[in-house]
């Protein structure tokens, strides 16, 4: 069985090359890279680990939608590009989704970081997706192929599109979560500030439970994560991807 893995990227460069290295080794995969017109090296270095790679207008949505319309896999798997797969985790996503009977699901959120409020948050995230059935991007959704195409995909929306996803995959039927597998680059969290991205986060989810407009919500968004940088570095993402791979081993 063949999982498609599609990655979207916009000036990813700095986390790109570790990312897919550690993809490409998985077993039955198709990575498929769709590129947002970068200006910086993100396609080039997509390329030397697949041929697949694509360039679309930018949009996490229309990107992943364009992914998904090439590839040839059973399931669809996507993936930040700064998110990393531990050893046999598509072998068990297979698993999963066949012994559930379901049309899909996620992973549960670990983050590449030691701080206690990393462990809280990727807890709570967790958590909230299960009794939600809401995965969250992080989380590396899959998908039958299948099943994403009669739900239509992505809707084409500037932000939450994760969301609107998993309401659409929660209709379809049975989602199934994974406890372990996923570590997603904690670099958002340390960049902005781990408890304010937290709650800006919940306050963009919760206007559009109010049903604000999608665009507005982007502008709020972007507005203050670019005001909030507190500028802390969190080392290379391969460090920081062993270091939470063996937090999960042992």
């Amino acid at each position: 069985m063949l999982v498609s893995i599609i990655v979207p990227t916009l000036n990813h460069a700095l986390h790109l090359a570790v990312t897919l290295q550690q993809l490409r080794e998985q077993p039955d995969v198709e990575l498929i890279v769709v590129d947002g017109g970068s200006t910086d090296a993100s396609a080039d270095i997509a390329r030397r680990f697949t041929p697949y790679v694509f360039v679309s207008h930018p949009g996490r949505a229309r990107q992943m939608n364009e992914g998904a319309r090439h590839a040839t896999g059973d399931i669809l798997l996507f993936l930040h590009p700064d998110t990393f797969l531990l050893s046999g985790a598509t072998l068990e996503l297979q698993r999963r989704i066949i012994a559930a009977s379901a049309v899909g699901g996620a992973f549960d959120l670990h983050m590449d970081s030691p701080r206690w409020l990393c462990r809280v948050v990727s807890r709570l995230s967790s958590v909230w997706a299960r009794l939600w059935r809401l995965p969250r991007g992080e989380q590396g959704i899959f998908v039958w192929r299948q099943v994403f195409e009669k739900i239509g995909g992505f809707p084409n929306i500037p932000i939450l599109e994760d969301g609107a996803l998993a309401r659409r995959l929660r209709r379809a039927g049975r989602l199934t979560f994974i406890p372990d597998g996923l570590i997603v680059s904690a670099h958002r969290w340390h960049e902005h500030g781990v408890l304010r991205t937290s709650l800006v986060d919940i306050w963009i989810r919760f206007l559009a439970f109010l049903r604000l407009p999608s665009s507005e919500l982007r502008r709020i968004y972007d507005a203050w994560m670019s005001a909030g940088k507190v500028g802390v570095s969190v080392g290379s993402p391969r460090q920081s991807a062993g270091a939470a791979a063996r937090n999960l081993s042992g």
